[in-house]
């Protein structure tokens, strides 16, 4: 974009797996290979009839007892948010995670959350529905604060009115791209002046087993519990929770305010595969235009690139299309003398669905702030679907340093693409941190 005042990440918070709702134990887990996969709920009464023994007549495929899961998805402070009792109980749990997360991101960029009553700023949350909807036909208590407590909207809504912020106030469905293209709007939203500056995100809390049936049905859950990104023993993919919040501004309002930069955004840019046999399939085709029309529009050559945080679900078919486009865009740029390292954060924590994106973005800054590249899980054995031998991508195998380039920055890139048919992909810049 070459912008003189480019949009930049000044504050981030998080939750995920295993009890993490720190940027500092994020970064122990990433740093420490931690496979932060556990044995389904016991707390949130779902019912387990996908475990041993599966019904035949469902033709479903075994169900692990496995996956990423937000600790505190059941539990809610609403008194410190203002919000009644009968109110926070018609809420779904995904408002409850992602309004904890954004007062969180606020703090870390140094802003008091209780100050912003009237402020112009715009609120851009990735979110899907994950099966909160039986509740709805009961009459009770709780009937009246439904609507806005199951809606997708509520979960950008409740942020803005909690804070008192008058910007936009956006829900963003994409499905598994739902967070990049939040950003994307958050950017595009902030650039244009339509707001001063935004908070851009996801979360995603299972409020019922219904995706492991789905993935079940379609024979896309790993075997063994595991979710091997990129990965020649991968079987399939591993489901999880996370929630995480961005804060986006311009870099001259950043640096006034004196927050820290985390990143840069480059370029980000999403597109559709169009016509296709099947809606859920991926093109490694449009996932390729997509990448070289990102790195145009950010200024940055291919070579530059030293870290790509890829969607990596470990479902046999995506990765081989997203291999193949990486390699055909990064990989193949220079002729394999410039390393760049490939992963996937969804190998420590599951996919996190509409969350999957930021969650990724989190272990970039992260990745940033420390000037290192963590590792992923499961690289021992690379994927079959491009030769490693003669390209310059490579799985991150241990903690590696990540060296600046000649300008004293990092450039890294982030991909996602959706069960229905959508792709994202980001460019950033991050600075050298002192």
């Amino acid at each position: 974009m070459n912008e003189l005042d480019p949009i930049v990440i000044s504050g981030f918070a998080l939750e995920a797996p295993g009890n993490v709702t720190s940027a500092s134990e994020f970064w122990t887990a990433l740093r420490d290979r931690r496979d932060l996969m556990e044995p389904f709920p016991r707390d949130r009464g779902w019912g387990l009839e996908l475990l041993d023994p599966v019904p035949v007549e469902l033709d479903l495929e075994r169900v692990p007892d496995a996956g990423g899961f937000l600790a505190d998805a059941t539990r809610f402070d609403p008194d410190f948010f203002g919000i009644s009792v009968d109110e926070a109980a018609a809420m779904d749990p995904q408002h409850w995670a992602a309004l904890r997360v954004a007062w969180q991101a606020l703090e870390n960029a140094g802003v008091d959350p209780g100050r912003l009553v009237g402020e112009n700023v715009g609120c851009y949350i990735g979110i899907s529905f994950t099966g909160h909807a039986p509740r709805s036909a009961r009459i009770d208590r709780l009937v009246g604060y439904r609507a806005a407590g199951m809606a997708l909207g509520g979960a950008s809504g409740r942020i803005s009115q909690c804070l008192g912020i008058v910007g936009p106030s956006l829900s963003i469905d994409t499905a598994c791209v739902s967070s990049l293209n939040a950003l994307q709007t958050a950017v595009g939203a902030v650039r244009s002046g339509e707001c001063e500056w935004a908070l851009a995100g996801a979360v995603c809390v299972m409020n019922s087993p219904m995706a492991y049936y789905s993935f079940s049905r379609l024979r896309a859950l790993s075997e063994d519990g595991h979710c091997k990104s990129y990965s020649s023993e991968a079987t399939g993919t591993v489901l999880g929770e996370a929630a995480g919040v961005l804060v986006v501004e311009h870099e001259s309002r950043a640096r006034q305010m004196g927050r820290r930069v985390y990143a840069r955004i480059l370029g980000i840019g999403s597109t559709h595969n169009g016509k296709s046999r099947l809606i859920s399939a991926p093109s490694a085709q449009a996932q390729a235009r997509l990448m070289r029309k990102t790195l145009q529009v950010a200024g940055v050559s291919a070579d530059q690139v030293g870290l790509i945080e890829g969607h990596g679900t470990a479902k046999c078919a995506d990765d081989r299309a997203e291999l193949l486009a990486l390699n055909e865009v990064y990989g193949l740029a220079n002729g394999g003398r410039h390393r760049t390292a490939v992963g996937s954060v969804k190998s420590n924590i599951g996919h996190s669905q509409a969350a999957g994106g930021v969650m990724g973005m989190i272990k970039v800054l992260l990745c940033g702030v420390h000037g290192q590249i963590a590792p992923g899980l499961c690289t021992e054995n690379p994927s079959y679907d491009i030769d490693w031998e003669t390209t310059s991508l490579a799985l991150a195998q241990g903690l590696e340093s990540w060296p600046v380039c000649d300008d004293g920055m990092r450039y890294a890139a982030v991909s996602s693409f959706s069960v229905t048919g959508s792709n994202a992909h980001v460019l950033l810049g991050l600075p050298e941190q002192r």
